[in-house]
């Protein structure tokens, strides 16, 4: 079978919903009428080209870029306007692209400030030590400043950091970007992992086979414009798609 765009309709029960979503650098426009819907528990992967507009897209809903036109909801409320601190509160964490880890802190200090707008410190210290478990290198050095760790060991904390904040919707822009393979199969089986216990997840990412391999659904963008959309064996056996994206 071969995916097909989607539908511009948006489902009642999504957890996050973009419609028609635009927005311009300077006076170019990087985003022309995007619509989107993530279900809860989903994995989602958004993959594209460099350009195409993905990460404005992640801006945009993470309260980073003001849109010009297009609504954005999240629980069935509409978050435009909405800084990152609200939208953290309301439970909409993202690991950005270059992962934003506070370099001068210590490892232990950048995960305390993932779990900064929560108040059950049984609860954190509980979740502080599944994310050493998770991530033993973290653990080893928890007294380390973070901006002397490697880039592989940089997104696990900027990952854990994330899983703190108890997201309900996590957004991971690019998180295997510059990693040696062994780190890229571990941040995946990561991603997997957290998925797999019932949080739901948009991966922007550009590594294009292993995004689709673990997601649900995905969707496809281009120029702007998302073009492509669905099940995500689909998209992976999609001609189209195996020869723009998968180097076939």
């Amino acid at each position: 079978m071969t995916a097909v765009p989607l539908p511009s309709t948006q489902h009642p029960s999504a957890l996050l919903r973009v419609e028609q979503l635009a927005l311009s650098y300077g006076g170019i426009q990087a985003v022309k009428g995007v619509d989107l819907q993530i279900f809860p528990g989903e994995l989602v992967s958004l993959i594209g080209s460099n350009g195409a507009g993905k990460t404005t897209t992640l801006k945009a809903i993470t309260g980073g870029m003001r849109a010009q036109a297009g609504r954005i909801s999240f629980q069935g409320r509409d978050i435009a306007g909405l800084g990152a601190w609200d939208l953290v509160r309301q439970g909409l964490c993202m690991v950005p692209e270059g992962r934003g880890i506070f370099g001068r802190m210590t490892i232990l200090e950048n995960l305390q400030m993932g779990a900064y707008v929560r108040d059950d410190k049984a609860q954190i210290d509980s979740d502080m030590e599944r994310i050493f478990t998770t991530f033993p290198r973290l653990k080893e050095r928890r007294n380390q400043l973070a901006g002397t760790l490697s880039g592989g060991e940089q997104q696990m904390l900027a990952m854990g950091r994330a899983l703190l904040g108890q997201p309900r919707l996590l957004l991971l822009d690019e998180p295997s970007m510059g990693l040696s393979p062994l780190m890229v199969d571990k941040i995946f089986e990561v991603i997997q992992g957290v998925s797999d216990q019932g949080m739901t997840v948009l991966l922007v990412e550009q590594n294009a086979r292993r995004a689709l391999q673990i997601a649900d659904r995905a969707y496809v963008m281009e120029s702007g414009l998302i073009t492509l959309g669905g099940a995500a064996k689909l998209l992976l056996d999609d001609p189209k798609v195996r020869a723009a994206y998968l180097g076939e």
